[in-house]
């Protein structure tokens, strides 16, 4: 069995994995076709609006604080001799790697590349340009964070 420290930081993030994939999850789902269907003015600018809120204390502890973790956890794989370490570390990599990671590098550009955008011809033409690239990656983040819950819980048991 998992102890101590292991332990504690495999259920955080774990637990932040989830609450992140769960929100990725809603995105794919419900979020991003529901803005599909409005007039392309109206889905981008709440679009732009939810990129904006959604920089919030609350959003960015559980987001970055759970890459801390799972970072955290896949380096002291490399020094741990425990349980299922190799489910563990690939879990918290899951995370780090594909849902923080590809956030940082697809989805976020994406989102700044929007925020430039007005009502207009032009960024109506982006809006579908969006929509097209930012859906696909958001279901690779929601896909890596479920799994990289998955495999961290496993880990513990």
């Amino acid at each position: 069995m998992v102890t101590g420290l292991t332990y504690a930081g495999t259920v955080v993030g774990a637990t932040g994995s989830a609450v992140i994939g769960g929100l990725l999850f809603a995105f794919s789902t419900a979020v991003m076709p529901a803005l599909r269907k409005q007039p392309a003015g109206e889905g981008m600018r709440a679009m732009q609006q939810v990129n904006r809120l959604i920089q919030n204390p609350v959003f960015l502890l559980v987001f970055v604080g759970t890459g801390l973790v799972c970072l955290a956890l896949a380096i002291g794989t490399l020094f741990a001799d425990q349980p299922h370490e190799v489910l563990r570390a690939i879990g918290a990599l899951l995370y780090v790697v594909g849902a923080f990671g590809v956030t940082a590098v697809v989805n976020v550009p994406l989102n700044n590349a929007l925020d430039r955008h007005r009502d207009d011809e032009a960024g109506h033409a982006y809006w579908a340009e969006f929509l097209a690239k930012w859906v696909p990656w958001n279901h690779l983040r929601t896909v890596a964070a479920i799994a990289g819950t998955v495999l961290m819980i496993l880990s513990l048991g």
